[in-house]
């Protein structure tokens, strides 16, 4: 409902409430019966399921162990964030390590190869160590 048929409703409800004092006691008397019948013919009582939330306002809980849960449930939202953070990790130190390795081996084969002090001045033997050390 909108707010102008709510407007609407609490007008009716007063004028008809304004009124009810000056009804004949006979249609007073035929409300009641009326009123009667319908509660007679009203269905057998039918539980209703309520399903009540917690208040999403500041303070609406009180501390660490108002819900037994709650801890829990901050840790599963925590937990894969650690998950995530320690694999980029993981991965990062691996593709280090790796790095480190092809250097390494890089070094080795250059020192144990007997090359002539020229292919150390040539340009192009630096350029073919860096793009193969990086």
């Amino acid at each position: 409902m909108n707010t102008e048929d709510l407007n609407f409703a609490y007008k009716v409800r007063h004028a008809l409430n304004e009124k009810l004092d000056d009804l004949p006691a006979a249609t007073s008397d035929r409300l009641a019966a009326a009123r009667q019948a319908a509660l007679a013919r009203k269905k057998a009582h039918v539980p209703v399921r309520v399903v009540r939330s917690a208040p999403a306002v500041a303070g609406g809980g009180h501390g660490f162990f108002a819900n037994p849960l709650g801890w829990f449930n901050r840790f599963s939202v925590a937990l894969p964030l650690m998950l995530l953070v320690g694999g980029l990790m993981g991965v990062f130190q691996y593709e280090q390590q790796q790095s480190i390795a092809e250097l390494a081996e890089l070094d080795a084969a250059v020192l144990s190869d007997e090359l002539p002090l020229s292919a150390y001045l040539d340009d192009g033997f630096h350029a073919y160590l860096e793009t193969r050390g990086q």
